[in-house]
């Protein structure tokens, strides 16, 4: 029974947003890493990443979601900001990150309190 609610399409979606959160994290903080290394091209989530996942929650196909990757790849789209051919620019890295932080932080809140409601549920006590 259990596994029913944890394998419904809304706690799917969320440990999947989580996932892709923490990958963006390390993407981010590997720009930042190597916001002065001559030529380096900043990484981020593979940019269709959200209209593949957008497409699979609206088809309710639980089983695609888990499946579905968050890859990394480079930006080489973006003009170089350094005459070295670095395309990193501090600023926009650290509001990324800050807005990832805060996506982050309500998607633990709303797994935490899901979590909460099944214990709620299971011992007809409120936590």
């Amino acid at each position: 029974m259990i596994d029913q609610i944890l394998e419904r399409e809304n706690y799917v979606l969320a440990k999947k947003l989580l996932d892709v959160s923490h990958a963006r994290h390390e993407a981010i903080s590997s720009n930042l890493a190597n916001a002065e290394t001559p030529g380096y091209k900043r990484t981020d989530i593979k940019a269709d990443f959200a209209k593949e996942l957008q497409k699979l929650a609206q088809t309710n196909d639980v089983e695609s979601i888990s499946k579905l990757q968050a890859t990394i790849e480079r930006d080489l789209k973006t003009a170089s900001v350094r005459p070295d051919g670095n395309n990193v620019e501090l600023d926009t890295e650290l509001l990324k990150m800050n807005e990832n932080a805060m996506q982050y932080e309500f998607l633990t809140q709303y797994t935490a309190n899901s979590m909460k409601r099944i214990k709620t549920a299971i011992t007809g006590r409120v936590v």
